[in-house]
């Protein structure tokens, strides 16, 4: 298993928006999510957090908190543990990312675009200001197979 980072940065009722469609074998191909990457070395979540805002988006972020953690476990493949953040406050020019195309886009419009099914489980979460939590998503290729959200399974 290894740990990462996802983070949603909003400004009003925008949120920023990665379109992964730049990286050759990229598990999030044409799919759309927030910014973030794999802890290196001793790094901390918000170590990681900090760093990998700067370099996908150019963007210094001065307010942020962690609201969760997701355990992905995917059949035959590696596990992960990713602090999930949300960001409300940062300085500096967007940047193009080399993992994507960065876009704004409304709150109300993200549903239509295309994501992993679990991640729409924690984006609900997240606008809803939910508290803290646990979330494990198992899938097996595409397909979410199972959702565990603080101990009850919701799918």
């Amino acid at each position: 298993m290894h740990s990462s980072t996802l983070c949603y940065i909003t400004r009003g009722n925008d949120v920023l928006m990665l379109h992964r469609v730049k990286k050759k074998n990229d598990i999030n191909h044409d799919k759309w999510i927030g910014i973030g990457g794999k802890l290196e070395g001793e790094e901390s979540p918000d170590e990681c957090l900090l760093r990998e805002a700067k370099e996908e988006t150019g963007l210094t972020l001065t307010s942020w908190r962690c609201r969760g953690v997701v355990t992905f476990r995917q059949e035959g493949g590696e596990g992960e543990y990713m602090y999930l953040f949300t960001a409300d406050g940062f300085t500096g020019t967007l940047a193009e990312c080399d993992e994507g195309d960065l876009q704004w886009i409304s709150r109300d419009r993200l549903s239509a675009l295309p994501a992993w099914e679990g991640d729409r489980i924690f984006l609900e979460l997240l606008w809803q200001d939910a508290p803290f939590f646990l979330l494990t998503l198992s899938y097996k290729g595409d397909t979410l197979t199972e959702a565990v959200l603080n101990g009850r399974k919701i799918r």
